[in-house]
């Protein structure tokens, strides 16, 4: 499956904010969007400028494409599903996409970045209500536990992430890190992204 293999701080700074791609490194003064915050290339310090509506619409969704890590026909086939849901489908389109394995385990805090997160799951380590998922677009449901399979519990790295604590989580979700064991308690809302996402733009875009 095709996907963006080059140096991900680029894709921060093409979309001119934290996409959150690094992990750890992007809270950090290290972080390549704060010590050049303007687009990559040799003359990106100077490219930014008044940018057509189109541009500002297409950015948004690069943006949301980018920060979640999936191609363009799977993030339509999302925002189809979006549409015919009810309420806002931007909002839907943000919820949808916060459900998705690979997100949840990111927001418990099981991979350090979502890019972390989906190996983690595509290498057979998540368990879902106690049945291996390896699918990293599986959605959530309230109400679903989330673990780290017996055999990979032992490993060095969960072993230092049990060491560690974990990391604060959204009111949506519970994560118990010394069982390594996490629960949806809910589904999120809009409030619950801290992303910083105009998605009424994603919604005008698609709907040209």
């Amino acid at each position: 499956m095709a996907r963006y293999t080059g140096p991900v701080c680029r894709l921060c700074r093409r979309e001119g904010a934290k996409l959150f791609l690094k992990g750890d490194r992007c809270y950090s003064q290290k972080c390549a969007f704060t010590l050049r915050p303007n687009a990559p290339g040799q003359h990106g310090a100077g490219r930014r400028g008044k940018m057509s509506e189109y541009g500002t619409q297409l950015r948004e969704k690069q943006k949301v494409k980018r920060a979640y890590g999936i191609l363009e026909s799977q993030f339509r086939k999302y925002f189809d599903i979006a549409a015919k849901m009810k309420g806002k489908a931007g909002e839907n389109l943000l919820q949808l996409l916060e459900r998705r394995l690979d997100n949840v385990c990111f927001r418990l805090g099981i991979g350090d970045s979502r890019a972390q997160a989906r190996q983690l799951v595509m290498h057979g380590h998540v368990l879902v209500n106690g049945h291996k998922v390896d699918i990293p677009s599986y959605l959530v449901d309230a109400g679903d536990v989330i673990t780290i399979a017996q055999r990979s519990a032992s490993q060095e790295y969960f072993k230092t992430l049990k060491e560690e604590g974990g990391k604060g989580v959204p009111k949506w979700l519970e994560f118990d890190v010394a069982e390594l064991t996490g629960k949806v308690a809910a589904l999120p809302e809009r409030d619950d992204i801290d992303l910083t996402i105009e998605e009424h733009l994603i919604v005008e875009l698609y709907s040209k």
